[in-house]
């Protein structure tokens, strides 16, 4: 599992360990794994040309201490300074002691676009807003160089905490970044300009909480339910879904597509796309009468295609009523009222698209895609639920429960632009819906269902496709985290 933390804890542990440690022993750790990892994006070191880009503070330090070893292995190292008077004043006579060499601003554009590496190490994980006029234009120079540039702890002009990006940022082909991964390393719009990651280890000692965290394979393959010996089809969880109209019957095909194809032991359907779904999916359960009546279920899964008017609203009363855990999507959404979904005693999963989590906020749809890390988590405590946010990093937030406080945020790393396409968004919910009724927790099946989503999108490539196409992908998707 990939796991991040803020940067207040972050500086808290450089803290109690630099206690421990020689002055500035801390620093060269750092720059010792930052100028390892750049020696392997060098074809060669020796004779290589390498520009450091170098602001004030720590971050600066690092990438002069690094450039110092790097030009002890015959590198040509050059730094830039882009506040001289305030450059790390050890760091800077160490990089002049291996032989490394100081230009001015003036002289920068000949430096950078003569560079084969650049180390951005103008601001740390504590910079806050997007970077001044001069040192964007460095930048801007840099990157015309088409020299490998890579941020130091992460890209300068992006927020650590948040992955928010105001104003003019880096936008980097590999991120060293020290100690632990930073949350918004991994969120958009910052994760996108990061690039590669790499985590450099510097024997930070950190809470076993962290602000975020990222599944990997082993993570999801040890939460995928596994039919036993003794298994029917009702022990193997049942999931009901309510979606379709008369106007989208598509949705409520996709729905159930991702259920069947999620492991549920069946599926049951209720709603006006019946005869649509049984001429796909056969082994469907039909019902014609209210969801109450359909059956028992383990889960449901409510919304998609589902309309507005009062059959759809009775529907979703009818579900929000059950004492099953429920995942409220498209329609849904827009129909649920806000305290009948704070006072259900079992679990809710809301997945709504950037749109739709700002209709539930009161906000606009930039605030939530600039702040996707406070969106979900704002989602998540204002409902008392679990909360997917989909889109280009999806997000799950959950609270933990009385007298547990706010969880860590779950992202997703699987995620595909190729995904942008219409009803894959019903694709998981059926997906996810199949995992409640397999009895995991909101929390889980959620991560997991996004994880598997977006693994099945990927095994059609770096190419167009339909939801279903998605749908027909997740058994392998399956397949190969299980192992």
């Amino acid at each position: 599992m990939r796991t991040a933390y803020s940067v207040e804890t972050v500086r808290a542990a450089e803290r109690a360990l630099m206690a421990q440690l020689p002055h500035g022993a801390l620093m060269q750790r750092a720059a010792a794994g930052l100028a390892a990892s750049c020696a392997g994006l060098l074809r060669r070191v020796y004779g290589s040309r390498i520009a450091l880009l170098v602001g004030s503070g720590d971050n600066g330090g690092d990438a002069l201490y690094a450039g110092a070893r790097l030009a002890r292995r015959g590198a040509g190292v050059t730094a830039v300074l882009v506040a001289p008077e305030r450059a790390h004043a050890a760091g800077l006579a160490a990089l002049r002691a291996a032989g490394g060499r100081v230009a001015s601003a003036e002289a920068a554009d000949g430096v950078l676009r003569g560079a084969d590496l650049v180390l951005d190490g103008i601001v740390g994980i504590g910079g806050k807003g997007g970077l001044r006029p001069d040192a964007a234009q460095l930048v801007r120079a840099a990157a015309d160089g088409g020299a490998i540039l890579v941020a130091v702890d992460l890209p300068s002009g992006v927020d650590a905490d948040t992955g928010e990006v105001h104003g003019t940022a880096v936008r980097a082909d590999a991120t060293i970044t020290f100690g632990a991964y930073k949350p918004g390393l991994l969120v958009d719009p910052a994760r996108e300009h990061a690039g590669a990651l790499r985590l450099v280890d510097i024997g930070l000692q950190l809470p076993a909480r962290p602000d975020a965290e990222s599944l990997q394979h082993a993570d999801v393959a040890a939460l995928l339910p596994r039919p036993a010996a003794e298994s029917d089809k009702y022990r193997r969880g049942v999931v009901g879904v309510v979606a379709g109209s008369a106007r989208y019957p598509g949705a409520a095909v996709l729905a159930v597509a991702g259920a069947l194809h999620g492991g549920a032991g069946a599926v049951r359907y209720t709603g006006p796309a019946a005869d649509a779904v049984i001429a796909r999916f056969p082994e469907t359960l039909v019902t014609a009468g209210p969801p109450s009546k359909a059956g028992r279920v383990q889960a449901w899964v409510v919304g998609p295609g589902l309309g507005d008017g009062p059959e759809a609203r009775q529907a979703l009363e009818d579900v929000l009523a059950s004492d099953v855990p429920v995942l409220v999507d498209a329609d849904g959404l827009r129909l649920m009222p806000a305290d009948t979904v704070r006072a259900r005693a079992a679990e809710t999963v809301l997945t709504p698209h950037a749109g739709e989590a700002a209709a539930l906020l009161g906000v606009s749809r930039d605030r939530v895609e600039s702040g996707r890390l406070a969106a979900v988590r704002a989602l998540s405590e204002r409902y008392g639920a679990t909360a997917l946010l989909k889109g280009s990093t999806t997000l799950i937030a959950s609270t933990g429960g009385p007298g547990h406080g706010r969880r860590t945020v779950r992202v997703n790393p699987t995620g595909t632009p190729w995904l942008a396409t219409a009803g894959s968004g019903d694709v998981l919910s059926g997906l996810t819906g199949s995992l409640l009724a397999a009895g995991l927790p909101g929390w889980d099946a959620a991560a997991v269902g996004a994880y598997l989503h977006g693994l099945a999108a990927r095994e059609r490539g770096a190419a167009p496709l339909t939801a279903m196409g998605v749908a027909e992908e997740l058994r392998g998707a399956w397949r190969g985290v299980a192992g």
